[in-house]
């Protein structure tokens, strides 16, 4: 059962994501075609998670390591670098 609902949530971000992508290369209109995007998309998306991972985690940041599969100085780094904490 477990499987299952993993799997409908993953497709359902997996969808949503993929909509909002389209959206997003439309309104960049080639404008970022020479090896950024990567960058710019992991970037961008990585803050909402980590906002999102610790409000779920009620600001606990060895839970929300545990959570996201990363250490808890990873975690802090990335906080600092999104300027989260």
């Amino acid at each position: 059962m477990e499987n299952s609902i993993k799997s409908k949530h993953s497709t359902g971000l997996a969808q949503l994501i993929e909509e909002k992508l389209d959206i997003y290369f439309a309104r960049l209109n080639g404008a970022c075609s020479k090896g950024c995007l990567y960058e710019q998309i992991i970037r961008e998306v990585e803050k909402p998670l980590l906002k999102a991972t610790l409000k779920v985690a009620q600001g606990n940041k060895l839970k929300a390591s545990e959570m996201l599969g990363i250490n808890r100085n990873t975690l802090r780094k990335k906080l600092k670098e999104h300027a989260l904490e």
